[in-house]
């Protein structure tokens, strides 16, 4: 990828996309992978593809292409979340080239040499690489620069000139693609039977009066549902529940925390720095060599200095203050420079009354109110009390504290009113702003002083020492957990433990509910890791370090791939299965005969009747009830006044009985032919993601990158 690098220094514009077009059918490269492969014993196979095994380095070469692109972009090297990611996209690419081959050569694709100087330096450069040559600020594709280069490209370092023949190689792949994709595109069609019925869809409306009884007015406790039940819903509707292998697991979390001593050490540490601090000569550079924050020289007004230090305002030139303990960190601060600001900032509470309406009686009253809360602050009440007990906006609970703030940041009436203050204290009058009234108390004069202020900071972290404490805890848990039970009794004998559960984690799975970079326990779980045992269910992992804590998880399912189990469903089905028995239950109690109103009344008060005006045909929602595509469909095949039998909806229960329905005009041919065009885009915009999905189901795809990453 050093070629990337090179076009952005002989071009001066971004490379974003010639990344992208370098890396989809890149198979060259080289990478150290060979420490990955110990996990995985002698066996170097990463997958299998179309009958094709997929070898580590294959891929492993793929997965670099990858990286440095990333790197290109992003000028950063990826983190865990990004790795995760590109490994993905490497293996898709992987799949793509492998399943999509033979589909080319059935076919006899191929793509002359003429075609491949078109596409480097002809009419239809490939769009990477005008992308790479495209003035930015211009937007113009300069293909002298392009030219040049390539005239040059023998003068550039090896590694360049090996890049750029390595993505030249692939290109023959890339319009392979291409002319794949295009062929089965063109070959989509909308008939004009289909245009015709989709306006028609579309179109029709229909005023439905409908008699309506929801699921939710028989309690879920009401309905017992067996596991019988259960299975049998399932069986009927294994297609809905497909699932990949997954695996589900337990486990315990040993947090490394600061201790006491810890945070005892920081302070003992702080505070000798804090008599270093007073005198050190360059305050930058004793805050460069001694605080875990960069130096800021930059003035601050009160609104942007931490609160431990707006609390001593007003803030003397040269003065120490600290440390303080602010959020597991100790701070010091010493005040290097005090001037004045162009602007003033002020700290104020408030207590806003809202009018009920916006009219004068509404804003009368309102004002009345806040008029009376400000007297009885005057006569002696808690302005902060007042405010929780009175305000109307989010800072009632801090007692109407609105902290410091700058000019500019508040409604103009409110701010003349506090920046009109020359001392703290209760303002004398009520204040009238867009928002409604305010009772204002000045806690912070107005003030246009600014400091610089020098920050050493130091964190409460854990030492070695308390980390191994921790470690040695996990260790002892680990060595009394022998299998499942064991394991569960742990929280039981320690009550500061807590076991969390994280069910049917699949393959690529990166997190374990909270816990971030947990691949190494999914690894575990799926029976790969660096003893090369086969982990099974009631199994129990090593411990891991995972951030700043100890895991220990044990294995307490496995699902394998095909159709979900009732105890991985249970919920859901119960959920499904408890509103059909509804349903029955609803229908049973249903009066056969009478109008819709003499259904409800007979029924009772639950039954409710309405009218859906506009109801669409290709829609499927019923006003005040929702989405009951079945209740829709039913009444469009009625006649006017014509009742249906109980429908069970999605909703409730139903009974649909067409008031109107109000057909559209015939489309004519111009009309029609604008919607099947439309449909057609429509469908040709889903072709790349569908082909790739059909093709990638037909090659049988075996993932076993678990056991390398």
């Amino acid at each position: 990828m050093a070629l990337i690098n090179t076009i952005r220094e002989k071009s001066g514009v971004a490379v974003g996309l010639v990344a992208i077009g370098m890396l989809l059918f890149i198979v060259g490269g080289d990478l150290v992978g060979g420490n990955n492969k110990l996990f995985g014993g002698n066996d170097t196979v990463v997958g299998e593809v179309a009958g094709q095994k997929v070898e580590f380095d294959e891929y492993n070469n793929a997965l670099e292409q990858a990286k440095q692109a990333f790197i290109s972009q992003q000028q950063r090297q990826p983190d865990d979340q990004a790795m995760g990611y590109l490994r993905d996209q490497a293996w898709n690419q992987t799949i793509y080239r492998l399943a999509f081959k033979p589909e080319w050569e059935k076919l006899g694709l191929t793509v002359s040499d003429e075609e491949l100087v078109d596409m480097v330096q002809g009419d239809n450069i490939n769009a990477g690489i005008k992308q790479a040559f495209t003035d930015q600020q211009t937007g113009q594709f300069d293909k002298a620069k392009l030219i040049d280069y390539l005239k040059n490209l023998d003068k550039l370092p090896p590694e360049t000139q090996a890049a750029w023949y390595n993505f030249e190689a692939n290109l023959p792949a890339e319009r392979l693609a291409n002319k794949y994709n295009a062929l089965l595109k063109n070959s989509v069609y909308v008939t004009t039977a289909e245009a015709k019925r989709f306006n028609t869809l579309q179109n029709t409306k229909a005023t439905v009066k409908y008699l309506f009884v929801p699921y939710a007015s028989i309690s879920d406790s009401a309905v017992k549902v067996t596991d019988a039940q259960l299975q049998a819903y399932l069986d009927k509707n294994k297609s809905k529940y497909k699932v990949e292998d997954g695996r589900s697991v337990e486990y315990i979390t040993i947090p490394v925390v600061a201790s006491g001593e810890d945070s005892t050490s920081v302070k003992a540490t702080i505070a000798d720095l804090a008599t270093q601090f007073a005198s050190a000569p360059v305050d930058s550079l004793f805050v460069t060599a001694n605080s875990e924050q960069p130096y800021n020289k930059a003035l601050r007004s009160p609104a942007d200095l931490p609160e431990e230090l707006r609390k001593q305002l007003p803030l003397t030139q040269g003065r120490i203050y600290g440390p303080f303990a602010e959020n597991g960190t100790y701070s010091l601060y010493k005040v290097t420079g005090v001037s004045a600001g162009k602007e003033s900032a002020a700290r104020a509470s408030h207590i806003l009354i809202k009018a009920d309406a916006a009219t004068p009686e509404g804003k009368a009253v309102a004002k009345a109110k806040a008029e009376d809360i400000l007297n009885k602050i005057k006569a002696g009440a808690d302005f902060g009390a007042m405010a929780r007990q009175f305000g109307t906006d989010g800072t009632k609970d801090q007692g109407g504290d609105l902290g410091w703030f700058g000019q500019g940041r508040m409604v103009p009436e409110f701010e003349k009113a506090i920046f009109a203050a020359t001392a703290p204290g209760l303002l004398p009058s009520v204040v009238e702003t867009s928002f409604g009234y305010h009772v204002i108390k000045v806690t912070g004069a107005p003030t246009k002083q600014t400091y610089q202020v020098a920050e050493v900071k130091k964190s409460i972290a854990p030492t070695e020492a308390t980390r191994e404490t921790a470690y040695t805890k996990a260790q002892q848990l680990k060595g009394e957990a022998t299998d499942l039970e064991s394991f569960r009794k742990l929280v039981t004998k320690d009550k500061t433990l807590v076991k969390q559960e994280a069910k049917n984690l699949d393959r690529g799975a990166r997190s374990v509910n909270n816990l971030q970079n947990a691949r190494e326990v999914v690894r575990w779980a799926f029976g790969f890791n660096q003893t090369g045992g086969e982990t099974k269910v009631g199994d129990i992992s090593e411990v891991y370090e995972i951030g700043d804590q100890y895991v220990i998880a044990a294995l307490t399912e496995e699902r394998s791939k095909g159709t979900a189990s009732v105890s991985a469903l249970k919920e859901e089905l119960s959920a499904m299965v408890r509103k059909e028995e509804k349903a029955k239950q609803i229908m049973a109690k249903l009066p056969k005969t009478g109008t819709l109103e003499d259904m409800a009344a007979k029924y009772g008060a639950t039954a409710q009747v309405g009218v859906a005006p506009d109801v669409t045909l290709g829609q499927g929602n019923l006003t005040n009830v929702g989405f009951e595509p079945l209740a829709v469909g039913k009444a469009f095949g009625l006649k006017a006044g014509q009742k249906s039998a109980p429908i069970e909806g999605e909703q409730g229960v139903l009974v649909i009985e067409p008031v109107s329905v109000n057909a559209p005009a015939t489309a004519d041919a111009t009309a029609v032919k604008a919607v099947q065009q439309q449909l057609a885009q429509q469908r040709a915009q889903q072709q790349d993601g569908k082909i790739y999905e059909a093709i990638k189901a037909k090659s049988n795809v075996k993932d076993n990158r678990t056991k390398f990453f």
